[in-house]
């Protein structure tokens, strides 16, 4: 299998990942790094939303980090059992880690939030990056105060706002452009 990186710190600090295959793009270390430094304020008993899991490097970070949940969003039978292979090798597997093998906006539609931090991270170039922005951005998903983080190609917009969602920052890192939103509230 691919390597995923690792995890950076917490828990499972330097346990190596797995990634479902070729076609995902795991956090890169660096991009991890920066990604959670910024959110570490926010991770203590946070509910976390891992969109399009892939590897689930990202909420397994979080978890870590000591995040109270993480919800793992997959649609690829492959990349969910790889989810749950990364979760077994990091110990963080057991009730605060659940796999839903649906689709995002599907898995949005008849989901009982709210999350306090929501990773998002489609392939690259695919428009329902902003039907899941609008979606996350109505409605009671989200706790006031939420941070969503939208993982995109450096030359695709996000729109400055989605409902309740406010983009604060944007970093790139190569090809990988991470934007910040945070929510004005519910």
């Amino acid at each position: 299998m691919a390597d995923a990186g690792r995890v950076i710190a917490g828990s499972a600090r330097g346990r190596r990942l797995v990634a479902p295959g070729t076609g995902t793009r795991p956090f890169a270390d660096r991009v991890k790094q920066a990604l959670f430094a910024t959110l570490e304020p926010d991770l203590a008993g946070a509910r976390v939303l891992d969109l399009f899991a892939g590897s689930g490097a990202g909420g397994i970070e979080a978890l870590s980090r000591g995040a109270a949940s993480c919800d793992f969003v997959e649609l690829d039978p492959r990349a969910a059992a790889v989810v749950s292979e990364n979760l077994g090798r990091t110990s963080l597997a057991g009730p605060a880690a659940r796999i839903h093998r649906r689709e995002a906006l599907a898995f949005l539609r008849d989901a009982e939030g709210p999350w306090d931090i929501v990773l998002v991270d489609p392939p690259y170039g695919d428009p329902v990056m902003l039907a899941v922005l609008d979606r996350l951005g109505t409605g009671d998903r989200l706790a006031p105060s939420a941070i969503v983080v939208a993982k995109h190609f450096w030359r695709d917009d996000t729109p400055a706002l989605a409902g309740t969602l406010r983009r604060e920052r944007q970093r790139r890192f190569g090809e990988t452009m991470i934007t910040l939103y945070r929510s004005s509230g519910a």
